[in-house]
Parts: C-alpha cells; structure tokens; sequence
C-alpha cells in the first residue's frame, strides 16, 4: 500500500491518520545532524535568536482592569495593548 501525500496540491496539510502516526520515526533517525544540533540548544517552545531584535523588554505597571481587559480578548493581548499604544502615539 502507498502512502497518501501529505499535502495537496494546494499546499494544505491532509489529517493524519493512526497509520501516518504509527509510520513516524523519531527526529535523531530521519534529520541531518547539522539540524538536530539546532534544535538541541532549544528548550521546547523557545524561539531561536532574532536576527535584528525589533521590541525592547521593558516592565511596565498597569491598572489591573486595563491589563483584565486585553487578557481577556484572548492571545495576543500584548500585541493589541502595543497596537493601542502606537495609535496613541499618532493623536499627538
């Protein structure tokens, strides 16, 4: 039996079934060293380093019903308390 591919024509990703899952190999078997060298300095879910670092880290206190208020819009709510400020900035 041949495998179906994994995408489409169009590029999307098919569902996998128990059949792909149980095909998987682990990475040390199927990638180049060079990559999992890569991925080996990486704790799961850390980005790898920004090649010109765009935001700067800064702490910052807010009234709590303002930062409630963007948390609870969902993920990205400091891109949206950001996006806020930066139309504040234009009101000047």
């Amino acid at each position: 039996m041949s495998k179906k591919p994994l995408t489409d024509k169009e590029g999307e990703v098919r569902e996998l079934t128990a059949e792909d899952f149980a095909s998987m190999q682990p990475a040390e078997n199927v990638l180049p060293s060079t990559l999992l060298d890569v991925i080996a300095k990486r704790r799961q879910g850390q980005r790898g380093p920004q090649k010109s670092p765009t935001k700067t880290r800064v702490t910052l206190r807010l009234d709590t019903d303002i930062v409630e208020y963007f948390r609870d819009n969902g993920p990205g709510w400091q891109t949206r308390i950001n996006r806020t400020l930066r139309r504040a900035m234009g009101e000047k």
